[in-house]
């Protein structure tokens, strides 16, 4: 390797590193405080490790002053605080936080609900329920209900249960993975998303109920659809629907109705929609009376999709 050639290499190394010290914003809260001069922001914020091949995550805080005659201030905390194998999600009002810890292929899935002060409550679920959350930047969402007695999150669906077979053929009683009487064939093959999503279970919708700790699918969403960034609706005027809106993909989504799922993480141009469903712990409603915001009624027995006439639709949100 000649001089120029080596000089040129370091200085795309070190314009490279210089890229990778600038941390990104990928969420960003904001709490009122009883004073009207002063409120709370919370960021998500990460930066690439290029030994470890992967992201550091970290939260930052800011306590914001304004004035009427000046300028905009702007506290920051001294340092930002790492966030090593969890997901955090604050509630609305910013009194409680969700603490996602996704435990590996197969265990379980812990969901800790912490107050200002402490752990309130922290549930664990079966993989039998489903896998990890989904926390990547292009399916996740986790959402909590105006009430904050509800958090709606996109999480992998369960594995199909494997046929089990023995020396006498096909058994029909569900067996231990560790019995070595028998052996499990593979059970119908499903595509996945690829690349970072390899592996993976299909993204489907679950809703946590704080007070219980009963964790429920969706009971309206295909299994064709792949669902994420899901939100909760604002409440209608009874009080009583509780909507869910989120964004859905279907299975055969390319041309002439073929699977097209392969690359969406450096190219997300597929086809998409909005939809909407009923939270699971609500009861059966009445199709005559449910609809969102005006739009044309929901369905209980299949989500409804709020924008047929669009190729793509994403990112719900409601003022």
């Amino acid at each position: 390797m000649d001089v120029m050639s080596s000089e040129e290499y370091a200085s795309q190394s070190k314009l490279l590193l210089e890229f990778t010290n600038v941390p990104s914003i990928e969420s960003a809260w904001l709490f009122k405080t009883n004073n009207e001069d002063r409120s709370t922001a919370m960021f998500s914020i990460s930066q690439p490790d290029l030994l470890a091949n992967n992201k550091r995550k970290y939260i930052l805080h800011s306590h914001i002053v304004t004035h009427k005659t000046m300028p905009l201030e702007c506290h920051w905390s001294p340092f930002p605080i790492e966030m090593t194998g969890v997901s955090v999600v604050p509630s609305p009002s910013g009194s409680k936080l969700l603490v996602v810890r996704n435990g590996e292929k197969g265990s379980r899935t812990r969901l800790q609900i912490v107050n200002q002060s402490h752990v309130e409550k922290e549930i664990h679920v079966d993989w039998s329920i489903h896998g990890p959350l989904y926390t990547d930047e292009w399916f996740q969402g986790i959402s909590w209900n105006h009430e904050e007695t509800s958090i709606a999150y996109i999480a992998e669906q369960p594995p199909q249960p494997k046929p089990a077979f023995d020396d006498a053929g096909y058994r029909k009683e569900i067996s231990s993975e560790e019995d070595c009487n028998n052996w499990r064939g593979q059970g119908d093959w499903e595509e996945d998303w690829g690349e970072t999503y390899s592996r993976k279970g299909r993204p489907s919708l679950f809703v946590l109920d704080i007070a219980s700790g009963e964790v429920r699918a969706a009971r309206d969403v295909t299994k064709s659809l792949s669902v994420g960034q899901v939100v909760w609706a604002p409440p209608s005027s009874s009080g009583h629907q509780k909507l869910l809106v989120f964004v859905g993909w279907l299975e055969h989504n390319g041309f002439q109705s073929t699977a097209r799922k392969l690359g969406i993480k450096y190219c997300s141009n597929r086809p998409c929609s909005l939809y909407a469903t009923h939270s699971p712990f609500e009861e059966e409603p009445n199709a005559d009376n449910a609809s969102v915001s005006g739009s044309e009624s929901v369905s209980a027995s299949v989500a409804t999709n709020l924008t047929p006439g669009m190729s793509s639709a994403l990112f719900p949100r409601f003022r």
